[in-house]
């Protein structure tokens, strides 16, 4: 799971980013185009549940899973013609699963603000808008040839073409690919068009301190426009999540607490990631190794296999189940079989978010 964290220059995306991953792999200084190239950090997804399951076993390792962070360097008006660092810009974005605005919603006039004024809405605008002039100019370059495709009765093309008039109707409009409704058999031609606006957003209002529980005018601004679109808002001040990436689990816990946080901003950010995606987590457990595994909510019992190797999917024979509540009730896999809480469950089985999974397969 990668999410590329965007925005214009001197939002505090770097500084974020270092946050978030605890490094200080981006230079986080107060000048546009300081993050040339992508910087990569991944972060372990902290879950109670993996912790006890490892316990439960006395398992000789944990592995959590993970999600990527992605700083890309800031966009700028014009960025889809070229400017600023245009195309490397929107090419670094098309490998995301989910972008991240990162928005300024704090005032400091120590701190240059690319367009003179503190204005969120407007930013915001800056940045959707050329990742849909981008979206439209490769639409428009491959309507006319899908036309012809449809025209000379290719299938596959003559079920695309409306997906993409469709989009492009939308995009002319001002709206982003993303608001496209369309069926669940079509949404894998919609993703396959790799479009920049089709991927799930996260508005990061980056807030100062004081304004860290409640928000401000400006997070309030962006609030309504992540509500208009059905996207997701969440108030972080960079500020405090550079404070605490340099604390134990305990200081921080006492940190947050003083400030009257109920969580970090990297939590709150793993949350909303998994919501927008869809991804449910499911485990294995045993002596050896406790393990979380991330996967797309509604996955069948193969796809979900798939995650520990492509071969447990490919002779896929059955799947032992047990709830995480009922495992840690009947402390492991023994008494759970015992008492009736394991399943035998086949091909079609829909996984659910903390099932404890056992695969049976043959190659």
């Amino acid at each position: 799971m990668q999410i590329g964290i965007v925005g214009l220059p001197n939002v505090g995306k770097s500084t974020l980013f270092n946050a978030l991953t605890q490094t200080s792999n981006a230079q986080a200084e107060n000048y546009p185009f300081c993050t040339i190239d992508p910087n990569v950090g991944e972060v372990a997804i902290p879950d109670i549940r993996l912790k006890t399951l490892s316990e439960i076993n006395d398992s000789k390792s944990k592995i959590p899973t993970k999600i990527s962070f992605v700083d890309i360097a800031g966009l700028v008006k014009g960025a889809s013609k070229g400017e600023g660092l245009g195309n490397k810009f929107l090419a670094h974005i098309r490998e995301m699963d989910a972008i991240a605005y990162v928005i300024r919603c704090f005032e400091d006039n120590d701190i240059v603000h690319i367009n003179g004024t503190i204005n969120p809405a407007e930013d915001s605008e800056i940045v959707e808008t050329e990742l849909m002039l981008s979206d439209l100019e490769s639409v428009e370059s491959r309507i006319p040839s899908i036309e012809k495709k449809a025209k000379s009765g290719d299938t596959e093309s003559k079920e695309l073409l409306p997906i993409i008039n469709s989009v492009h109707k939308l995009l002319t409009s001002g709206k982003p690919a993303r608001l496209l409704e369309v069926s669940e058999s079509d949404k894998p031609k919609l993703k396959n068009l790799q479009l920049l606006t089709s991927k799930p957003v996260l508005y990061i209002c980056n807030v100062s301190e004081k304004d860290a529980i409640s928000g401000n005018k400006y997070s309030e601004v962006i609030k309504n426009i992540a509500y208009k679109e059905n996207a997701i808002s969440i108030i972080i001040s960079a500020k405090i999540e550079s404070e605490i990436s340099l604390l134990n689990i305990e200081e921080k816990e006492e940190y947050l607490q003083a400030l009257g946080l109920e969580q970090s901003g990297l939590d709150q950010v793993i949350q909303s990631s998994y919501k927008l995606l869809d991804l449910i987590t499911y485990f294995t457990s045993g002596p050896e190794e406790s393990r979380a595994w991330t996967i797309p909510k509604g996955s069948n019992a193969p796809r979900a296999a798939r995650e520990i190797h492509t071969d447990f999917e490919k002779g896929f024979i059955r799947a032992e189940v047990v709830s995480y509540k009922d495992y840690v009730l009947l402390e492991g896999e023994k008494k759970s079989k015992e008492a009736g809480k394991m399943r035998i469950e086949g091909k079609d089985y829909v996984v659910n978010d903390g099932d404890v999974i056992y695969f049976r397969f043959n190659v």
